[in-house]
């Protein structure tokens, strides 16, 4: 007796799924703070020459050995050459550790989402955030102290992953994905239409979209900009390799990562529009330039949009 692998309920349930997957903490999270630590302007166009001519080459590659080859990553490899479930192996492992990553972040975003009714952060979301929320600490080694108001919410983010798994491809992954994608987008437009209607957005905008052509010499700007393509569309992790053995046969691969790249590119720019629109805001209120406002770094996100809510009147 064989099992009956699950498919997608339809080809548009695949691309939810893979936006899913390539749209999140990587467009929202990550890409504002490394185009801030890069130049903003200048790390734009680097950016979107690594999405052309390496992140969506490689998707497509990608969706293909998992279409093919109708296997989990280990499998899908070792059907394609000899010594390729190493390379299967490899990216599994490079996804668990990704997955540990991103359950930290996703219990701050959580943890916020509870902090913004009364908007405990108050007016200085950067010291709230490294200080008060994550604890950080002066000590060179490593520091035991438990944090129970980030742990609890990190073993509930679990809790809930493993439910979704448990749910399978339809009714797991795929109608997570129906029901948050959409109130993803709906939440994160109106954050950034406030974002747009601040003063001093202008002069953040300005800071984003106008390209620093020396900044452009550097290679480190365009390291930065091909690991973020990578990073931000999930290639390289198995997870669409996995995703694409799902699709049933005779699937328009090409259509559906060319709507997966460009949905994973729009929500990139869409966050580094508002997000600088607010670092223009805190330079307008504080008198400083863009550049000045923040620190910069893996808390840019948990500053910005702080201030673009408390700007809002209400959590």
């Amino acid at each position: 007796m064989t099992d009956t692998r699950e498919n997608w309920t339809s080809r548009s349930g695949f691309i939810i799924a893979a936006v899913g997957s390539a749209v999140g903490l990587g467009n929202i999270w990550r890409f504002p703070y490394i185009a801030y630590e890069n130049g903003g302007g200048a790390f734009l166009i680097p950016y979107l020459i690594a999405l052309i001519t390496a992140g969506l080459p490689l998707l497509f590659l990608d969706y293909a050995v998992g279409h093919k080859n109708n296997s989990s990553p280990p499998k899908a490899y070792r059907k394609l050459f000899r010594g390729g479930e190493t390379l299967g192996w490899w990216q599994v492992c490079v996804c668990i550790i990704i997955g540990l990553y991103y359950a930290s972040v996703l219990t701050w975003a959580g943890s916020y989402v509870y902090f913004s009714i009364g908007q405990m952060w108050g007016s200085d979301p950067e010291g709230f955030f490294f200080k008060t929320y994550l604890q950080t600490s002066d000590a060179t080694g490593f520091d035991p102290r438990f944090v129970s108001h980030i742990f609890w919410p990190l073993a509930g983010i679990w809790v809930l992953t493993l439910i979704i798994l448990y749910g399978g491809v339809k009714k797991g992954v795929e109608l997570s994905n129906k029901i948050f994608m959409p109130l993803l987008f709906v939440l994160f437009s109106l954050l950034v239409i406030q974002a747009l209607r601040l003063p001093g957005a202008v002069d953040g905008l300005n800071a984003f979209f106008t390209p620093n052509w020396a900044a452009m010499m550097d290679y480190k700007v365009w390291l930065a900009a091909y690991g973020h393509t990578f990073f931000s569309l999930s290639v390289g992790f198995g997870i669409m390799v996995t995703y694409a053995s799902y699709l049933k046969p005779k699937t328009n691969l090409t259509g559906s990562g060319l709507i997966v790249g460009f949905a994973n590119a729009s929500t990139e720019i869409l966050a580094g529009i508002g997000i600088f629109s607010a670092l223009g805001f805190m330079a307008y209120t504080a008198n400083s330039n863009v550049q000045d406002v923040v620190s910069g770094g893996i808390g840019l996100a948990f500053i910005a949009f702080p201030k673009i809510i408390s700007s809002l009147g209400a959590g």
